[in-house]
């Protein structure tokens, strides 16, 4: 079995370890634009060893974003400033990636450090969009408007668009982002849809719009690059979606001609009590689609210590780890995973550091 620190061909691009940055939402882009930051913030980690980079959540629609100061890529001016990114995070050996989204009846949102709330149109809000008006509850009160089918085309030539826009600004890695509460994910669980058209009621009829999103994608979307998707395989509440249904769209999802699914959970409603949250809590629905669906999995959640991350590898649970909260804290994490390993001879310091050694 391969190891942490092995290579990963995925189509025509090829990682230099299995262990990936987490998208992660700064809540500092301005009208969308990347900033300093983000230069800073994703090239750091590719400087610190990751052999993936995704960028956080990136609106392809204002109306789509979390809060006001979320990233996007739904306007021509976002695209310079990523380029000038993803040429960092190449230059210093890792692949870019980004993760595209819309947050449906979770936008129009404070950023955490500011309540984490529902905005009034007062304070700069704005309409949010849901398959039907139901409001995400507790702090986020907001009522979408429920989609109009002309709604649901916009949306889908929106993603289009947005993934035409990736490509021009040098990703080579997209996630689409269907997970977490936000617009996608409203639409397949039933705590969220509550349509009696074409898009909600059975299952197949649920997951339309994701296999809608993911076709338009896929028309743009270059055939040689990485296409892949994060679930929320679970909803963890009674009557919500289960990891069995996420089995059944990564089949579907992989016909479409999604490379990988990125597996992650819940966050559909502000019940949490059932969430099992622990180390690698979420690791099982990665093991169970990449061996029930038969097709490239990502780790997530409290993946912490190198040892714990080699043990999915080594034993067949997922093809790669994706790492959040714990780059956050050390941006070099690759590093100090590979002298724990002793893999150091796999990851190099860059020369400006190693020389000083």
């Amino acid at each position: 079995m391969p190891h942490l620190f092995d290579t990963y061909q995925l189509k025509d691009i090829r990682l230099r370890n299995r262990i990936g940055v987490s998208p992660m939402c700064q809540y500092t882009s301005d009208d969308g634009v990347a900033t300093d930051w983000h230069l800073v913030h994703l090239g750091s980690r590719a400087v610190g060893g990751a052999g993936l980079i995704i960028a956080e959540a990136t609106a392809v629609e204002a109306r789509g974003r979390i809060s006001p100061n979320d990233a996007g890529i739904w306007a021509d001016k976002h695209i310079e400033p990523l380029q000038r990114i993803n040429q960092f995070i190449k230059a210093h050996g890792a692949v870019p990636g980004i993760q595209i989204a819309h947050a449906g009846r979770k936008a129009s949102s404070a950023r955490p450090w500011e309540g984490d709330r529902s905005l009034k149109d007062e304070e700069g809000g704005w309409e949010t969009i849901a398959p039907s008006p139901l409001a995400f509850g507790n702090k986020l009160w907001r009522v979408p408007k429920e989609m109009t089918k002309e709604d649901i085309q916009e949306v889908q030539n929106a993603f289009r668009a947005a993934a035409l826009r990736a490509l021009e600004a040098g990703y080579e890695w997209l996630e689409l982002h269907f997970a977490h509460g936000y617009l996608a994910h409203s639409f397949y669980s039933p705590l969220a849809n509550q349509r009696t058209d074409e898009y909600g009621g059975s299952f197949v009829n649920r997951i339309r719009f994701v296999i809608e999103t993911t076709q338009a994608v896929r028309e743009v979307w270059s055939e040689r690059l990485p296409l892949t998707a994060r679930l929320s395989c679970s909803d963890w509440v009674e009557g919500g979606w289960t990891i069995e249904d996420s089995v059944e769209l990564a089949k579907k999802l992989k016909i479409e001609g999604v490379d990988l699914i990125d597996c992650s959970s819940g966050f559909n409603s502000p019940d949490y009590k059932n969430y099992p949250f622990g180390a690698g809590w979420q690791v099982p629905f990665a093991q169970k689609i990449r061996h029930e669906a038969e097709i490239a999995t990502a780790a997530v959640g409290s993946i912490t210590n190198p040892m714990q991350a080699d043990e999915i590898i080594r034993n067949g649970r997922a093809d790669i780890v994706l790492i959040g909260r714990e780059m956050l804290r050390d941006p070099y994490w690759a590093y100090r995973a590979a002298q724990e390993l002793h893999q150091e001879e796999k990851l190099n310091l860059p020369i400006q550091y190693a020389s000083g050694l």
